[in-house]
């Protein structure tokens, strides 16, 4: 796991260290020194910490005018001995919510394991940003992730599954990431009306 890095062709457009209002904000990385472990593994030094033991990320872009962050997720995402979903929460949502964030895209190419509790902490934050037009898109989720998670309900709270696996978002420009999301719910929308 160690040579797992977080993505980084997008740091020419955002760097959460640089980011004033950034939860990173200041923060220093080493390329040589290995301190985060998920079990007994050490991760690339280039992860973020939210307070987890097992789960770790990066934000690998924010546009406070459009009003979203993307977010790069690592490691075996535990609710059920962990409670990551608070940690997530509290640590980062929370904070970014606080500047202004509504829409949420968290990249799971890398989450292995997810263990699931209750949906109390997705839905507080399902609260928290649907009147302002926000949403949850959970992108990447490997089947038994989906599985376990799907089983917890969390669909109700995020947009997760069939539609939202496979996109190769490492091919473009967050924009347009972004925009290919945007018109992928949008879609999910009118089939839902009809």
């Amino acid at each position: 796991m160690h040579d797992i890095e977080p993505y980084f062709k997008w740091r020419q457009y955002y760097i959460s260290s640089e980011d004033k209002v950034s939860p990173f904000y200041g923060r220093e990385y080493s390329e040589f020194m290995f301190t985060n472990k998920v079990y007994n593994y050490f991760i690339h030094p280039q992860w973020d910490s939210i307070g987890s033991s097992t789960l770790y990320l990066k934000v690998l872009y924010v546009d406070y005018d459009e009003q979203y962050a993307m977010i790069e997720l690592l490691g075996e995402w535990n609710d059920c001995l962990n409670n990551d979903i608070m940690f997530l929460k509290r640590h980062l949502a929370d904070h970014m919510i606080s500047e202004g964030i509504n829409k949420f895209i968290l990249f799971c190419d890398n989450v292995l394991n997810f263990h699931a509790s209750d949906d109390s902490y997705y839905e507080e934050w399902w609260d928290d940003i649907k009147e302002e037009g926000g949403w949850i898109c959970i992108i990447n989720t490997l089947d038994h992730v989906l599985d376990e998670m799907e089983g917890v309900r969390i669909q109700y709270y995020s947009n997760i599954g069939d539609n939202f696996n496979d996109l190769n978002w490492r091919i473009g420009k967050p924009k347009m990431v972004f925009n290919k999301i945007q018109q992928i719910l949008e879609n999910n929308t009118k089939q839902l009306s009809y």
